[in-house]
């Protein structure tokens, strides 16, 4: 189940929950965790779909990495509205050395779990997923 290379296992749970979101789009936002105890990604906290970037990027720490999908919703200049499911991984510059070298080593094993990402970004402060930098990464 877990990945010689990270040695992390993902729980069943982030894949139901990011299909629900894919497919159903009862969700806006899912944010996961990597529990190092028992060496696995969980989910922590999942959006329903009225909560607004501002919530999402509300419920990321400050100092600690994580993981997150964001279904965000938009029009294009063609004014047709459209939606991109977005992959950020979340490493703040205040976050420990081994907790960053964890979710990095981690990561794309975990983004292979969850088909249907269409636009990836990383993020070390708020600044660098912006809502101007998520809609000009959408279109």
């Amino acid at each position: 189940m877990a990945n010689s290379a990270s040695g992390m296992a993902v729980h069943d749970d982030c894949k139901l929950k990011f299909l629900e979101l894919k497919a159903k789009r009862n969700h806006r936002f899912i944010v996961f965790k990597i529990e190092e105890k028992i060496q696995q990604v969980t989910v922590e906290r999942v959006g329903g779909p009225e909560e607004t970037y501002d919530d999402f990027t509300a419920s990321l720490p400050a100092d600690e990495c994580r993981y997150a999908v964001f279904d965000f919703d938009f029009t294009t200049d063609e004014n047709c509205q459209k939606s991109k499911i977005f992959f950020i991984a979340w490493s703040p510059d205040t976050t420990r050395v081994r907790s960053k070298m964890v979710y990095a080593s981690s990561k794309d094993r975990f983004k292979r779990e969850l088909d249907g990402i269409q636009v990836e970004l990383q993020a070390t402060d708020p600044s660098e997923m912006s809502i101007d930098i998520i809609k000009a990464r959408a279109l």
